[in-house]
């Protein structure tokens, strides 16, 4: 398989990138999906939650408030932290599992993760998708109604712009219309299945 990471800050079109990719043959393994699943009630990190925040993080339909978990993790380091603990073993055991299935394969399997550094899981490579700030903040504004406030403190707590752009093997720029994105999609996947095979690496 092709092993590369897909990377973009909010706002910035990971996930449009990631959809056009899929429709290429891309298996893009989305950490976010992964997060939400093992967050379900029944799941043991659901309740290691529960346990740690109490009933404030849960909502009236009796799952996880992601924005109530937000509210206490993106100003606090320490909370946070907490949070990567109790989440990160049952999201790893995902991720290998997933990269199991296609390990003996020449498919491009692709790690979509707003928070990515070099080698991580063993990645061969990284495409970051970038944009300017007050781009990516108005597509939040006006794609999802979130408050420009929320979007700036979601975005102060993610990796900066610039160590996006310092990972970046391949760039895409999604400053501009659909038809140049499209354009960068492809040659981004002329890219990925150039590149060598690849190998998952639990981390330690």
């Amino acid at each position: 398989m092709k092993w590369a990471g897909l990377t973009g800050g909010i706002g910035c079109g990971k996930s449009t990138v990631a959809t056009r990719l899929r429709a290429r043959g891309v298996i893009c393994i989305d950490v976010d999906q992964i997060s939400r699943a093992v967050q379900q009630p029944g799941q043991p990190v659901f309740q290691a939650m529960v346990d740690r925040w109490g009933d404030r993080i849960v909502a009236p339909d009796g799952t996880i408030d992601r924005e109530a978990v937000a509210a206490i993790t993106f100003n606090d380091q320490a909370e946070m932290r907490t949070l990567m603990q109790l989440t990160s073993d049952a999201i790893e055991e995902i991720i290998g599992a997933t990269v199991a299935e296609h390990a003996a394969t020449d498919r491009v399997v692709l790690l979509e993760s707003a928070l990515m550094a070099p080698k991580l899981y063993g990645i061969d490579g990284i495409v970051t998708v970038d944009a300017p700030q007050d781009v990516a903040i108005q597509r939040m504004v006006e794609g999802r109604g979130m408050a420009r406030d929320h979007v700036r403190a979601r975005m102060a707590n993610q990796a900066s712009r610039e160590q996006r752009l310092a990972v970046a093997d391949f760039l895409i720029d999604n400053s501009g219309d659909e038809a140049a994105l499209d354009e960068q999609v492809t040659r981004a996947w002329a890219w990925l299945v150039k590149l060598p095979p690849g190998t998952y690496r639990a981390r330690t």
